[in-house]
């Protein structure tokens, strides 16, 4: 996107876009009317990309969140595993069971 010259000394504005997977190229306008679309167009642009942060701090902050909940959950296992073999239960193929000789 931008202003382009041509030999002749013209200067018009133009427009890029995707159409069925390739890139076109839009022909606005120069002068004021490509003025006014140079400026729109940077205003998109600047909206579009404070969204964009927007969605990157928002996943920042669930990464954050997902990361102390799965150090709480790892000190809930361990607490978990210490508590149960206190009682006589062990680990077989991923299972807790009580073992046999295990006094009741």
């Amino acid at each position: 996107m931008g202003w382009e010259t041509r030999k002749r000394g013209g200067t018009y504005y133009t427009r890029s876009r995707r159409v069925n997977g390739r890139i076109v190229r839009e022909y606005v306008g120069g002068g004021a009317a490509g003025e006014l679309a140079a400026l729109l167009d940077a205003e998109d642009r600047v909206d579009r990309e404070a969204r964009r942060e927007a969605v990157r701090a928002e996943q920042a902050q669930a990464r954050a969140a997902s990361g102390a909940l799965t150090g709480l959950e790892d000190m809930a296992r361990l607490a978990i595993a210490d508590t149960l073999h206190a009682e006589g239960f062990h680990r077989h193929k991923g299972v807790w069971r009580r073992r046999r000789d295990a006094q009741e």
